[in-house]
């Protein structure tokens, strides 16, 4: 049974929350960084786009002058839109120039701001563009754009389809007689120039970069963050099995130091009643056959007085053998042998009680051991087994060579044991009967430790004991 460590609360609860909060901050920063690196990247292609802008903007500005102002001026002597073929000539120049480029609108305004070309006629006359840009653009001469967003950025990452028009950039630009083609002392500004270009698709291309940096930097994060966390668990396990192990040792020790204690008062006190209670045996053993020889009307008081010096005498043998374990004198050792004469021994208390014994040996089962300190701890689980039954019932044996390993298992059914004393029935001293020593099971476990064997108590699944002894290759 489990226990929490006597240090206090869990371990590494500091290092969990650094951990967590280490995500956070790759997290965090990570995003922030996605965002950064996005946004730059945005900032760059709209920055293009303006640039781009200026030299379409050029470029019509140079082909309305160089193939509709100069033949119009020299066919007509003067330029009048309002007449049909100048507007035509116009409307072809432009459209063949803007081909391809995803001008949505274009339109040319003279300096009150009326529209004097524009790609759709019926706007031809009106004045609907800012007059402030186009007043600025006048004064300034210099190229403006702006760019026009009709959905969110911020949604527009959520959006796997964009509408054409999404983003637009619309640019201002002043139309110039080009001094190369005229004998005019400057270059005069014969008009605005005002367009818009649909950039949506450029901008899904972005969209899609920016989705691939957030989308790696979740993953990077995600990833450092398994990979600290499985670091920390492992750590954490360790940290555990090493409380756990420290906890062992310092109750084995303190164990140790009470025992040593214990035994040394234990052997002092057996050895002075030791002497006097066998000479009480053997005295009410000579009275007891001489009651029976003489054929005594009641002799149970003295049989009784017999049995409780003998029980007595055995309690202290307990005592001493405990106090003063005896070290084992290994020899080769048949397992199988060995439980099957536990057995036999135990057969006419197996026959009292209704108890049937299943045993089952396979293999070679020798192993090196002291065969008298075996026999005992064989016979001590068995004898318990049946004080456990206290009835009709059966006890299962089994002996095996498991991996060089001899395995010897015992299965009874009876109660079981309690599993809220499960780890205290080896301390010495320690029964739920109302009558022993309490010294059974921790006999038998200083007698597999000598060995090197190891002792396993548990319960079955379908009800009983199950104790598992396993010596190992030597």
């Amino acid at each position: 049974m489990h226990q929490e460590p006597i240090y206090g609360g869990r371990p590494l609860q500091i290092v969990k929350l650094l951990t967590w909060t280490l995500f956070i901050i790759i997290l965090g920063f990570s995003l922030l960084l996605s965002v950064f690196i996005s946004k730059y990247a945005e900032g760059t292609l709209l920055e293009k786009q303006e640039e781009f802008g200026l030299l379409l903007a050029e470029n019509v500005s140079h082909q309305v002058f160089t193939r509709f102002v100069m033949p119009t001026v020299y066919r007509y002597g003067g330029i009048r839109l309002r007449h049909p073929d100048q507007f035509d000539n116009l409307d072809q120049v432009v459209r063949s120039t803007i081909h391809s480029f995803h001008v949505t609108s274009l339109r040319i305004y003279d300096a009150e701001g009326t529209i004097t070309y524009s790609l759709n006629k019926d706007e031809v006359g009106e004045k609907k563009g800012p007059l402030y840009r186009i007043t600025h653009t006048w004064d300034t001469e210099e190229f403006s754009s702006e760019i026009i967003a009709n959905v969110s950025k911020f949604m527009a990452l959520f959006r796997m389809t964009l509408q054409p028009g999404s983003l637009t950039l619309r640019a201002y630009y002043p139309l110039r007689a080009e001094r190369s083609l005229t004998e005019m002392s400057e270059n005069p500004i014969m008009g605005i120039l005002e367009f818009q270009q649909d950039i949506t698709d450029d901008y899904k291309a972005i969209l899609n970069f920016e989705r691939l940096v957030i989308a790696f930097s979740l993953l990077t994060s995600l990833g450092l963050f398994f990979i600290i966390l499985v670091v920390i668990r492992r750590a954490e396990r360790l940290h555990l099995e090493n409380l756990r192990e420290k906890e062992r040792y310092e109750r084995e020790l303190m164990q140790q130091e009470k025992l040593a204690g214990m035994g040394r008062m234990v052997s002092g006190v057996a050895h002075e009643i030791r002497n006097p209670l066998g000479i009480i045996c053997s005295s009410a053993e000579l009275i007891l056959k001489k009651a029976r020889k003489d054929q005594a009307p009641n002799p149970r008081l003295i049989e009784a007085l017999f049995e409780e010096a003998k029980r007595l005498s055995r309690t202290v043998t307990e005592f001493l053998d405990y106090a003063r374990p005896r070290q084992p004198v290994r020899r080769p050792v048949d397992v199988s042998r060995l439980l099957e004469q536990v057995s036999v021994f135990l057969e006419p208390e197996c026959e009292k009680l209704g108890v049937t014994v299943e045993r089952d040996y396979s293999g070679d089962v020798t192993t090196q051991g002291d065969k008298d300190l075996l026999y005992r701890a064989f016979y001590n689980i068995l004898a318990n087994a049946l004080q456990a039954m206290n009835g009709p019932g059966a006890i299962h044996i089994t002996a095996v060579r498991e991996n060089g390993n001899v395995h010897v298992t015992m299965l009874d059914s009876g109660p079981g044991f309690d599993p809220e004393h499960l780890e205290q029935v080896r301390d010495p001293f320690f029964t739920t009967k109302d009558s022993g020593t309490g010294l059974g099971l921790a006999l038998v476990s200083t007698i597999l430790e000598s060995h090197g064997a190891s002792l396993d108590l548990s319960n079955n699944a379908d009800g009983g004991a199950r104790v598992d002894m396993i010596f190992p290759d030597q």
